[in-house]
Parts: structure tokens; sequence; C-alpha cells
């Protein structure tokens, strides 16, 4: 019987190693995902809200178990500790969790960083996590929905997980790549590959495949120009979805 091979892009992850430094640099390489991080936290903070049904406050992050997959520096990762939420990181890239340890070190921050796939942590943790984040992270992966699978199993019935990327389309290419990489040079050249992109209904399809079901999707859009960032009802570029296990 042969073993399946870690579902690691070593390209991906080396990539991401030549510029961990820059991941807490706001002007830096990953300044995009700092601007957008406020609208994923918003995101997730309206669907755990309307679950605990706290609308009012952030108390429903307060002692949830949350596992974000695919956490590089962990940008996202401090922002839900610092709600309140029991927060574990996990990738497989050293430096960026070298890094992601580091600051959270400085900032005083509880977070369990963890190198490990999602699909090992699913068979270490089945049924967990009250809360999975997979936020950029499905196209740097050879098999996207083995993710997606892996993470329904790490979170518990009735929990949710979210889903963030970039759609396939020609919009998400001019922008993503063109713009973003070639013309602008606000992320580094080769970050994205149009191929890799996945459609709503491609991860939607997945995510029912294994077990969950899509309330809500959202689009991420961003002008690299101005700067500007909001959520919003087109999802031709970036795009996050919340789905529940059934």
């Amino acid at each position: 019987m042969s073993i399946k091979p870690p579902n690691v892009n070593e390209a991906e992850i080396a990539k991401f190693e030549q510029v961990a430094s820059q991941w807490w640099d706001l002007t830096g390489d990953f300044k995009p995902l700092h601007q957008i991080n406020p609208l994923r936290v918003q995101f997730i903070s309206q669907h755990i809200a309307h679950q605990v049904n706290d609308i009012e406050s952030n108390n429903g992050f307060y002692n949830k178990e949350i596992i974000d997959v695919g956490c590089g520096g962990g940008i996202l990762s401090e922002s839900l500790a610092k709600m309140g939420a029991k927060v574990t990181g996990i990738d497989m890239g050293t430096e960026p969790l070298n890094i992601a340890k580091l600051h959270a070190l400085e900032t005083g921050v509880s977070i369990n960083y963890q190198k490990i796939t999602a699909e090992e942590k699913a068979v270490q943790n089945p049924e967990c996590f009250d809360v999975v984040t997979c936020m950029e992270m499905l196209e740097h992966v050879p098999d996207p929905e083995s993710v997606i699978q892996a993470c329904s199993t790490l979170v518990k019935p009735g929990g949710l997980i979210f889903f963030s990327t970039l759609n396939k389309s020609i919009k998400s290419y001019l922008l993503a790549i063109v713009a973003a990489e070639k013309l602008l040079k606000i992320v580094p050249d080769g970050t994205h590959d149009h191929k890799k992109f996945i459609r709503p209904s491609q991860l939607i399809t997945w995510a029912e495949a294994h077990g969950l079901k899509c309330i809500d999707a959202s689009g991420i859009h961003y002008n690299p120009i101005t700067g500007s960032h909001k959520l919003n009802d087109s999802l031709d570029v970036n795009y996050i979805l919340c789905c529940y296990k059934l």
C-alpha cells in the first residue's frame, strides 16, 4: 500500500520562506493582507455573533477553540486571539512560523503554533475546534479539496469554517496578477498562479461533498491604487465563504 505524500507544494513554501521577514512590515510585500485582514475579521465576527446570538459585542470569541489553517506569519491568528479565542495556527513554512511565534511573544498574545499539514492535524484532533479558518491558502496546495476535507474533519458538528481564495476569472487574472504583481509590484512576482485559482461553485461543491453547507459568501474588494478595501456582493476576484458543519 502506497503512502500518500503530504499535500504540500515545496516551491510555494520556498516563496513564502524568502519573504517571511516582511510579514509584519505594514508597507512590505504583505501590506495587502494587513489591509484586508479587518474585513476577514469582520466577516468571521458577524457569523460567530449570529451563532451565539451576541450581535452587540465580540464575546462570541471568548474561549472559542479556533484553528487557523495556513496561518503564515500569524496576521489573522493574532487578531482572533486578541478577541478572546484560543487559537492554534498551523503552517508548513518554518520561517513564517518563526516570525509568527516571535511576533506573538512581542505582543504578549498566546497562540499555539505548529508545523503540520491540515490533513495530519485532522487525524490527530478530529472535531476539536469550534471554528476553522483557511485564508488565501487553498490556491497554494496541490490538492485543495484534501484541505477542505481536513477542515471539515477538524471542526465540531455545528461549527463554522471560513475559506477565502481567488476566483478563477479573467478579472482576477488582470487584477491579482497583471496589476498587483506585474505593473504595481504590490506583491512579489510569481505569488499567484491563475491555474490554481478556484471558482466559488467548485469550492462549494467540494465543501458539500465533505459534510459542509455554505451559508454565506462575500467578495473582498481591494483597490491597489487607493488602498481601500470593502466587503461586497461580487465574488469575481477575492472572496470569502462561511460554511456550517452539518
